[in-house]
Formats: C-alpha cells, structure tokens, sequence
C-alpha cells in the first residue's frame, strides 16, 4: 500500500508519547499531583499508568475506563481528558475527539500534542483549512517536528496555497527525497506556485527513483490529471493497475478520469475495485453515487451517497448528490434539508446555492429563491477561474490522506 512517509498513527497514542519523555514525565507527575482533596494521589498515578498500558495494547475499553476513573477522581487533568480524545479518535468518532481534546487544550494550552492531535481530527475530517492552525502552532512550538511541517504542508496543497505548501515541505528534502509521494505533492505544489527550481528538482527526482514501479504511473497519472489531461491519466492510470491490480487508489484516479472523460461504464467499474480494495473510503460511495446519477441509476446513487456521508458526515458533493435526487423526486424538503445541511459546512458553494434557489423557485417562495440564485451568480463569477471547485470541489487525494 502507499503510504504517507510518516506514520500518521503515530500521533493517535495516548498523550505521554506526544511529548519528549522527560519532559512529559515532570508534567504528568504534576498534573496527577494536583488530584482533589479526598482521592490518593498514588491511586490517580495507577489508574493513569493502567489507561496508557491499555491504551498501548489497543484495549480501548479497559483504557476508557480507567481515564474516566482518573477525571472522577481529578477533573482537572488534562491528560485524562486528551487520552479520552485518542480513543474517540481510534474510534473514528471524530466530533467527540474534537470537544475532549480541546477541554484538554484549554486545561493544558502549552502541551503541542494536543495540538497535533486537534489537528489530526481535522485531518481525518478533510477540514484541512481548520487543520493548518494547530498544526502551524506546534511547527512554531517545535521546529523540528517532521510529522508537524508535513501535515501542515499536505493542508496548505490540499486548500491550493501552494506558495506555502513549497516553503514548508522543501526543507524536509534531506529527510524525505526518497518518497514518491513527497515528491509529487512538492513538484504540484512548486509548478502551482511558479517555483520552476524546486518543481524540476522534485520531478526529476521522482523520475530517477520511480522507474517503472506502479507507485511512479499513480502519480503521473495522478498529475495529469490535476492538469485535466484525461487521456494521459487514463494511460498512466492502466499501466499503475496493470503492474499491480492491487495498488489502492489506482482505481480510484483511473475512475476519475473515465468519469470526466464521460465514460461512465467504466468509471464505475473501477469505482467498485476500489470499493473492494479500500470499502472504508467515503470519497468511492460519492463518486460511485455521481456515476449512477449519471446512468440514471437514481436509487443506487442514493445508497451510494448515504454510504459516503455514513463513512463522511462533511462530505457535501454527497449531500448536494442526494438534493439533486430529491429535486428530480419532487421531495423539495428533504432537498433544502441535505442543501441547508451543506451549506453549513461550505457557505461559499455556487453551486448549492443554485439548486436551493431552484426549488425554493418551484416552491414560490421567489423572495428567498432570487436571493439564492443572485448568491450563486456572485459567487460563480468570483470563481470562475476555479472550474473544479464550481460542482464538485478540489480534486480529491485520498492516496495521500489515508490515516490507517
């Protein structure tokens, strides 16, 4: 499997290792010390120490238990709380993760893995733009933090300010040069922002270690179709999956391509050897839910967007999926609900804004509906320059966020 050169798990472990060890140990001892009048301090010091040995072991139960003992006994620690996050983050509850750690930040603001677990809650959410600002304060806390510069980096790509993507990942080169997947997102990132220099170092690296693996035509592929070159995807993207059927997320990219390339039998035909090779990946079900709208599957599209949004709650190209569905049903509430839900979450979308005001034109409410409808000429007209974020968003990278 490809994966991120760093191991991005190594962050969801409970909070001692974090930190550097000493450091930890003085102020794990403190915050244990300051237990409430009433419980023993040796008895919150062994209940914390049996939660991280469980929480090691991947006994997530036995963990939760003993962290909840700890906050019984002592509110006020933060670790009890930012452990608790962990678990809810190997959980993948991600909502919940999100409100402990940031009790924890608030009780301990200056322990920067915290931070980078707030971070990797985000993350995991693809709320990259909520991510860059705990990632960006642990980086300034400790230079030095690969994991950190590299998250930050992938966020600044991934909401196309490649400018800042190049200025944080070029200094891991030293370090990182001998991954494909660095390499592509540097030289993406250099081309974007006009940094011809690094663009050309990064690529010309990644031809001379890449060779003829399957791993080197993903990412070409992959980068020909950033350039919407969907022939040239489609050729890299084969080669990728005739060398190794198994390779995840080859799939994935060839079924883009097809797909905008309107050849909608065989997207979904790839679509689904994805399904089967990654089933837990929320950005298949919306792609395999917008192909059978297309072939006018409508009730498989549902399905298929309920899967994504069961696996993604944020994942609005589902969401604005089921409301076209909906629409063309005649169920204009359940429509405006998946719509209003959506626009929660991406205020800025032409597109949602377009279809509330046609079904808000269809319901006569034609005050409401003009106002949408004179959002979404604004906004389409701010934007027009970003033809991929207009229907669908940025282009998804799941071969480079996947967090097993």
């Amino acid at each position: 499997m490809i994966q991120h050169p760093f191991t991005f798990g190594s962050a969801l472990i409970c909070l001692s290792l974090c930190l550097p060890v000493k450091a930890y140990s003085t102020q794990n001892a403190a915050l244990v010390r300051s237990s409430q009048a009433g419980a023993s301090p040796v008895d919150v010091e062994q209940l914390y120490a049996a939660g991280e040995t469980a929480l090691r072991a991947g006994d997530l139960v036995r963990a939760e238990q003993n962290f909840r003992m700890v906050l019984a006994r002592n509110p006020g620690l933060a670790g009890g709380y930012a452990n608790l996050g962990v678990i809810a983050m190997r959980r993948h509850q991600w909502n919940q993760a999100l409100t402990l750690l940031k009790h924890a930040e608030r009780l301990a603001p200056t322990v920067a893995g915290v931070r980078l677990n707030i971070g990797l809650v985000y993350f995991r959410q693809n709320n990259f733009s909520a991510a860059i600002a705990p990632f960006a304060s642990v980086l300034k806390d400790q230079p030095g933090s690969s994991q950190a510069r590299y998250l930050l980096g992938l966020c600044y790509f991934f909401t196309q300010k490649p400018a800042e993507a190049v200025e944080t990942l070029d200094p891991l080169w030293a370090e990182q040069s001998a991954q494909l997947s660095y390499l592509y997102v540097l030289g993406n990132a250099a081309g974007e922002a006009s940094r011809k220099d690094v663009e050309q170092r990064a690529l010309s690296r990644l031809v001379e270690i890449g060779g003829n693996s399957p791993e080197f035509h993903l990412f070409m592929g992959k980068a020909h179709l950033n350039r919407e070159e969907y022939d040239q995807a489609i050729s890299e993207l084969k080669t990728a999956a005739e060398m190794n059927p198994s390779l995840p997320f080859v799939h994935f990219n060839l079924g883009l391509a097809y797909s905008h390339n309107e050849d909608y039998d065989h997207a979904k035909e790839e679509f689904l050897k994805d399904v089967a090779l990654e089933p837990d990946v929320a950005f298949n079900y919306d792609q395999l839910g917008t192909v059978c709208m297309h072939r006018q599957q409508l009730g498989e599209a549902e399905r298929n967007f309920r899967k994504a949004l069961q696996l993604d709650s944020q994942l609005t190209t589902s969401r604005f999926g089921l409301a076209q569905i909906f629409d063309q049903q005649g169920k204009y509430g359940s429509a405006l609900s998946e719509l209003d839900t959506a626009l929660k979450i991406d205020p800025n979308n032409n597109s949602l804004h377009y279809l509330r005001g046609r079904i808000l034109l269809r319901l006569n409410r034609k005050w409401e509906a003009q106002a949408e409808l004179n959002t979404a000429t604004r906004l389409l007209q701010s934007q027009r320059e970003k033809r991929q974020r207009e229907l669908y968003g940025i282009l998804p990278h799941p071969e480079l966020t996947n967090i097993k």
